[in-house]
């Protein structure tokens, strides 16, 4: 039973993996994002009560 021989399915499975972590992380961290996101401040901003009628 060939599929029973891990010789040649584990080295293309490290190959695989050394092509995903090595060629394909700097081209999706290579893109610019138009909108960066903006920094909120840390002070809680204080809301208003409510002023409802609870009847």
């Amino acid at each position: 039973m060939p599929q029973l021989n891990p010789a040649p399915w584990f080295a293309i499975l490290v190959f695989s993996w050394l092509v995903f972590l090595t060629i394909i992380p700097p081209k999706v961290l290579g893109h610019i994002f138009s909108n960066e996101p903006t920094v909120q401040s840390a002070e809680k901003a204080n809301p208003e009560s409510w002023n409802w009628p609870w009847h």
